[in-house]
């Protein structure tokens, strides 16, 4: 099974500003979802997408993540557990679109692990 790249995301203090600089440097468009708190970007046809935005709390752990495409979070989760990882958030369910959960490899990049509800469950919610 292959893990793809299917999601980046920036994480910064000034997701509006960011989000305007992208928007004017390279056209992309980004739709702002205010009750997330959260930017989604459309980088054009072939691109990734992906999304920009502020964390709630702590430190920013780093200024971009990868989410790796998976069938079975659960199973990638206790992959990245067994080649030395470290789970930094567990499944966290986005209502209407999938589930997530965040991991540091051994050197601390933290990056995303992402299973996109199949249409039958896309009414679940946290």
């Amino acid at each position: 099974m292959s893990n793809p790249v299917v999601h980046w995301e920036f994480w910064t203090r000034q997701p509006k500003e960011v989000s305007e600089f992208y928007q004017r440097a390279f056209g992309w468009k980004i739709q702002t979802i205010p009750e997330m708190n959260y930017h989604f970007v459309d980088s054009g046809e072939g691109g990734v997408q992906g999304g920009m935005f502020e964390p709630d709390e702590g430190p920013l752990p780093g200024n971009m993540a990868l989410y790796l495409g998976c069938d079975d979070l659960a199973a990638a989760v206790q992959s990245v557990r067994n080649a030395g990882g470290t789970i930094l958030v567990e499944e966290k369910v986005i209502p209407g679109q999938g589930k997530m959960a965040l991991f540091a490899d051994p050197e601390g990049r933290v990056n995303g692990l992402w299973q996109h509800f199949a249409p039958a469950e896309s009414h679940e919610s946290a």
